[in-house]
């Protein structure tokens, strides 16, 4: 009983609101057109873009390369695997490049066997390591070489900023992860 009550009540009040009345609509806003002026202010010079500095990679790491291969207990003809150059520096750098620069100089003294890049590819994706890993630690190097079956590793990283970097290389005994040669040189 009470909802029936409290229905028609309900009925009656909406039934006695008053409605509003339609509204009229707005006139449109009139459009003045603005006739552009000529600047008083000259344009500003566009700033020139930051010099970007050649790097000789191949007179950073023939030096380096050159002490390497003089380096003691080294035994010709074992398989070598040049890990990817890391990069340490406040900057970007083509760390490929570097590594291609590197192999070719490794090679042309004919004292290493390489181990062939798509090799290397395949294992890295075998192992789930990318091609540009810059996290990459001598662990992961040595794990890689161990899994391409290599008698050394060559672990490289360039650190510093944009002013002074330097390059750090080390050779290293794929069974034992001794370091057998290390070497430091200025980036040019």
């Amino acid at each position: 009983m009470k909802r029936i009550v409290f229905v028609a009540l309900s009925v009656m009040f909406l039934a006695g609101c008053p409605s509003l009345p339609p509204q009229q609509p707005e006139p449109p806003t009139p459009v003045i057109p603005v006739i552009p002026t000529e600047p008083t202010v000259p344009p500003e010079k566009v700033p020139e873009p930051p010099k970007m500095r050649e790097i000789d990679w191949e007179g950073t790491v023939q030096p380096l390369v050159e002490q390497m291969v003089k380096a003691n207990g080294l035994g010709n003809g074992k398989l070598l695997l040049v890990d990817t150059v890391k990069n340490n520096t406040n900057g970007v750098l083509q760390t490929m490049q570097i590594t291609d620069v590197l192999r070719q100089a490794i090679n042309s003294k004919n004292i290493f066997v390489l181990v062939p890049q798509n090799q290397v590819q395949s294992a890295r994706q075998s192992l789930g390591l990318s091609e540009e890993d810059s996290l990459g630690l001598r662990s992961k190097a040595i794990g890689l070489a161990r899994y391409l079956n290599t008698d050394y590793v060559l672990y490289s990283i360039v650190s510093g900023n944009s002013d002074k970097r330097d390059m750090v290389m080390q050779l290293m005994i794929v069974q034992t992860g001794e370091i057998l040669w290390s070497g430091h040189g200025d980036v040019k």
